[in-house]
């Protein structure tokens, strides 16, 4: 029979950094800046409809969490086709504006 792990060895080996999850999770705080920023459009096309905050880069490469700097608000959903979030999700040229639009940012 196995076992049991102390409280000490539970502790002790509870995982000390966040998740890509962790990271990547979008808070009410960032949401709102984000959309402050865009004025409640896309920030692609300017489209008021669906709009969806979309991470820039992916989770597992945010450092720490994410911030307003991280996301932009586009139309969505992702999985549609003719939309800007998938635009941005799944081609070479979408990645790139991503990458562009995220370097602007971090300009500011």
């Amino acid at each position: 029979m196995a076992k049991p792990y102390s409280k000490q060895q539970q502790l002790y080996n509870r995982r000390q950094t966040l998740t890509a999850k962790q990271r990547g999770a979008i808070n009410n705080e960032v949401y709102n800046a984000a959309m402050e920023r865009s004025g409640g459009r896309c920030e692609r096309c300017g489209s008021k409809e669906g709009l969806q905050c979309a991470h820039l880069i992916r989770r597992w490469q945010i450092d720490g969490k994410t911030t307003v700097k991280d996301v932009a608000m586009l139309c969505g959903p992702s999985v549609n086709t003719g939309t800007c979030h998938n635009w941005i999700d799944y081609t070479k040229d979408g990645k790139q504006w991503a990458v562009d639009f995220r370097d602007q940012l971090y300009e500011k």
